[in-house]
């Protein structure tokens, strides 16, 4: 598929962003709709910090936090979810200039690392059930899983959503949907990106002091 001819974009009879501050524009209308969902996502995220306060230092005679938390993978899983939100940001300069196949590509870079920062979970989490420290062995570990896994959870799906996209981008092209669609994404990817900064300062650095 050619860049020219997989591009659908009318600038003449589609407008996608408004240039003036009396018009609002569909993706913009859209944005702040998303934005809202967000705002009820960081209350479940917010309600999970809390309970971490609670339970840090509830082990019932299990693993502690020094037990379980290692620095070093969790130091690798924020490089590389970071650098799948660096990639997502190229392709966003890539939707500016109108190119589907760097769209495409570095959204199919970005999915890759995102698939990485799920395997080293994986392999964390993997490694904690082998040694007995399941979420039912005490309140702390009932909060590390679930506040680790959540984020995971909304990981996964984002990269569900990535590859769906993808396909779209390359059958559709640039169609108002698709773009908004798109930044909707961006505002979901970057999300997590901030999630995941507290989940690895709270729970991950000073829950491993």
């Amino acid at each position: 598929m050619s860049e020219n001819s997989a591009q659908s974009i009318d600038p003449g009879s589609v407008q996608l962003w408004a240039y003036d501050a009396t018009d609002h524009d569909s993706i913009g209308t859209r944005s702040i709709g998303f934005w809202l969902y967000m705002m009820s996502d960081a209350m479940i995220f917010a309600a999970l910090f809390a309970a971490h306060g609670t339970y840090l230092h509830n082990y019932a005679g299990g693993p502690t936090a020094q037990d379980v938390i290692h620095f070093t993978g969790a130091a690798w899983e924020t490089l590389f979810l970071f650098a799948s939100v660096l990639a997502y940001g190229f392709g966003m300069v890539a939707l500016k200039r109108g190119s589907c196949t760097s769209v495409v590509k570095w959204l199919f870079v970005s999915f890759l690392l995102g698939i990485g920062f799920l395997l080293l979970e994986y392999q964390e989490f993997a490694g904690l059930a082998e040694i007995g420290a399941v979420p039912q062995r005490s309140g702390f570990l009932s909060d590390y899983w679930g506040i680790v896994l959540t984020h995971g959870l909304h990981v996964f799906f984002g990269l569900l959503w990535m590859l769906v996209m993808i396909i779209q981008v390359m059958s559709e092209g640039f169609s108002r949907n698709v773009v908004g669609r798109l930044l909707t994404l961006k505002q979901f990817w970057h999300f997590q990106a901030v999630i995941w900064v507290c989940v690895f300062t709270f729970v991950y650095l000073m829950g491993g002091l």
